[in-house]
Order: C-alpha cells, then structure tokens, then sequence
C-alpha cells in the first residue's frame, strides 16, 4: 500500500483537498512543467496508452485525473463517441476546457468536477478508463481503485501511466539524483508553490509499482493486468479488465 504524502505537511486538509488545491495553484503552468520534467517523453507515453485504448474500439472513455486535458484530448483520436474527463481541481478543468474548445472538440470531450473516490457514475458505465499521473495522488488508493472497477464495463479496459522508479544501475542513481535535486530546481521556475514540487517527487518516489500495483489491481478483482515500464523505468504503463 502506498504511503499517505500531502502535499502540504503542515495543512489541516485532508490529503484530497491538499492536492485539489495544489493543482488549482499549479494550473496555469502545468503543461509546460510536464514537457521540462519528462523532456518531452510523457507525449510518447501517453499515445502508447491512446494506442491500447484505440485496440479495444471504445465508445465511452472516462479519463480520471485529467488534470488539463491531455490524455482526453489525445483519446478524440479512437472511434469513442463520448469522452468525459473527470478532476478535483477546477483550476486544472478550466485550463482543459479551453484547449478542448480552442481545439473544437467540446461536443466530443466533456470536463466534469468531481471525486475519483465517489464518482457520480452507474455501474458498468465505461468501455474504457484512462488515468495518467494521478493515481498516486488518491487518497485511499484501494477506494478509488474499486470504484474504477465499479463503474468500467465487463471486458472493458483500464489503464494507468504512473511515474515508476528504475531498479538497475545507472537508471537508479541518476533518477534518485534527478528527483531529488534537479526536479525541485526547475518547479521553482514554474512556480512560487516549492510544497507542490516536492510533493510530486516525493509521492513518486515512494508509490507502489510494477508488481506491487499488479497485486493491488488483481486484490481490487480486475483481471488480465500487464505492467509495460518506460524508458529504463521511469515510467509505467499497466492495463488491466474486469470480468
């Protein structure tokens, strides 16, 4: 199970309000930091996940974490009919909703409010479900992984991009380097937020992945869970279905 990290120790807020105001803070720089952080290899990553998703020939998507969009947007390239993309931060949702409609795809992609933990869904109401970077940021990881479960449809497909860490040498101690001391340097260039950035570095570096998220999807009762790492490591994609 993956440890409880806020975002802002100190904060009386519950671990989901932290975050949501996090991203609020963080909203209009969010894109740009992606880019900087992952030097440009989170889009490579993300149409691998498009390409899993466009395989299954989906009609609805729900795209949780959505954060500004990207993986949303990227998804109006399958045959889905109706995409909607689902955030707590209504910061990050408003930045989302004006690339979708400077891109002219607000028939196709709706951006909803809400909590990934209680999801305003009918079971069984997805053919496919996307998450990217945001799973780690649950705040009961088990909870929300259930209630993706709940509301995806028998056969239908789920997967997550999460950041991972790289378990052989030199990927190992460059990337502990990285995150540790470059990574906070270039969020100070972004943003006054320095909590916020330590957070994202912190809350990778200790999430569960690989194996240890197989067994927690396979614990949660999906079914057919891939892990596929990324670039030495740094990066992992897992698929997963639900009878």
């Amino acid at each position: 199970m993956s440890k409880n990290i806020t975002p802002y120790k100190e904060s009386s807020l519950s671990k989901k309000e932290q975050v949501a105001q996090m991203f609020d803070t963080i909203s209009g720089n969010y894109d740009g930091l992606n880019r900087v952080i992952s030097f440009g290899i989170d889009v490579k990553w993300r149409k691998k996940v498009l390409q899993l998703v466009s395989d299954t020939n989906p009609k609805t998507i729900l795209d949780i974490a959505t954060g500004t969009g990207d993986l949303a947007i990227l998804m109006a390239n399958t045959n889905a009919e109706k995409i909607i993309g689902l955030d707590i931060s209504v910061g990050m949702l408003e930045v989302g909703k004006k690339k979708i409609a400077e891109k002219g795809l607000s028939d196709k992609i709706e951006m909803q409010f809400g909590d990934s933990e209680n999801m305003p869904f009918e079971d069984n109401t997805f053919d496919a479900i996307t998450v990217a970077f945001g799973v780690r940021n649950f705040e009961n990881l088990e909870k929300g992984l259930g209630e993706i479960k709940r509301v995806l449809k028998p056969n239908g497909i789920f997967v997550i991009l999460e950041t991972s860490n790289p378990t052989k040498s030199p990927y190992k101690q460059g990337y502990v380097f990285y995150t540790k001391n470059i990574l906070p340097l270039i969020g100070k260039l972004f943003s006054n937020d320095n909590a916020a950035y330590g957070y994202l570095s912190e809350s990778a570096s200790v999430f569960p992945y690989g194996e240890a998220l197989n067994n927690i999807l396979r614990k949660i009762g999906f079914i057919n869970v891939v892990d596929r790492p990324q670039t030495f490591g740094v990066a992992t994609i897992y698929s997963a279905s639900k009878k």
